[in-house]
């Protein structure tokens, strides 16, 4: 069938592109054309998802039966795809948890059981649900938004967990989370993603449902001594309360990757995913994901990316200094 991606060229969407492809579909991929090109054997279609008329302009000839969309980030942007696309068998937008008005700290529930953002204030998650509702409306039976939670895997620059690889293969001493290493957390590996959001755009699934990880599924300590075992880094653990981290102006998620504060992680982690098990969303080993990612890092060579504007995750050098050096003080 003709399988349209929007995006495809990067992370997510190029996984999308390539199982589509593996899956003997006709692939085109729209983009704004400054993120390098899609794999081998999709065709470039671009343009401006903010533009009315660049879907309609770049489709001329070429009319998709399925949808994969992973960049919808804006209200326009679903407005002109709700106008272009309406008609199409299969339509499976990546939305996200925070589409959930109570996310974080959640926990969630079924997906019928919990409520969206409904009001007009810009952000991402209201307009990742806005977009479900323009979409959802327009395409009607056969649009099923998947509400992503935590996603990693090869060709991720958003560089959370890849920060962490990096960050443990330097060795040393390595500042974590005092409390923050029991915290619960939940994953999907980017491939299994991207080939279940093909299958069910064939099936023409419909409603929504919570792509991520199953609960409980490992640990950020766990995943950390995995990163750990991967990289051959020699490192030191070095636990640091979540009071110090917080009062040095350590910013969660972002200078410590994946930690949330007791407050939220207690809660945040805890997804009902039983739709997205049942419509067989996998969940492949954490190492094989792990170790993929930390190859890929190897072998990259387009550096570390931002995007959506997004800060460079990371703890800074100057940062881990007085943190250890506090630590050290104190024992």
């Amino acid at each position: 069938m003709r399988l349209l991606v929007l995006g495809g060229t990067s992370f997510l969407g190029r996984h999308v592109v390539t199982a589509a492809l593996e899956r003997g579909h006709d692939v085109a991929t729209f983009t704004r054309g400054v993120s390098g090109s899609p794999p081998s054997g999709a065709r470039p279609l671009h343009g401006d998802r903010e533009d009315p008329d660049a879907l309609p302009r770049a489709l001329a000839g070429w009319a998709p039966e399925l949808v994969v969309d992973t960049s919808c980030r804006t209200r326009p942007a679903a407005r002109h795809a709700a106008a272009a696309l309406a008609g199409v068998h299969g339509y499976a937008f990546v939305s996200s948890l925070n589409a959930y008005r109570t996310w974080p700290p959640g926990p969630l529930g079924p997906e019928d059981g919990e409520p969206t953002w409904d009001t007009d204030e810009d952000g991402y998650g209201p307009n990742k649900a806005y977009a479900e509702r323009v979409l959802g409306a327009a395409v009607g039976e056969g649009f099923l938004t998947a509400r992503a939670g935590l996603i990693v895997g090869p060709w991720d620059y958003v560089h959370r967990l890849g920060w962490w690889l990096d960050r443990i293969a330097r060795g040393g001493r390595v500042v974590v989370p005092a409390e923050g290493t029991a915290q619960p957390i939940a994953l999907v590996d980017a491939r299994d993603l991207a080939g279940w959001l093909v299958g069910v755009a064939e099936q023409g699934r419909s409603g929504a449902v919570n792509t991520t990880g199953p609960t409980g599924m490992t640990t950020l300590g766990g995943l950390l001594d995995l990163c750990r075992e991967v990289t051959g880094g020699e490192v030191e653990w070095v636990p640091v309360p979540e009071e110090d981290l917080l009062g040095a102006g350590v910013e969660p998620w972002t200078h410590l990757p994946l930690w949330l504060p007791s407050a939220d992680a207690r809660t945040a982690w805890d997804v009902d995913t039983t739709r997205a098990r049942e419509l067989g969303l996998p969940s492949r080993p954490l190492r094989e994901t792990v170790g993929a990612t930390w190859a890929w890092q190897q072998t990259d060579t387009r550096g570390h990316l931002s995007p959506m504007g997004l800060p460079e995750p990371g703890l800074p050098a100057d940062l881990e200094t007085q943190l250890l050096a506090r630590h050290d003080q104190r024992t």
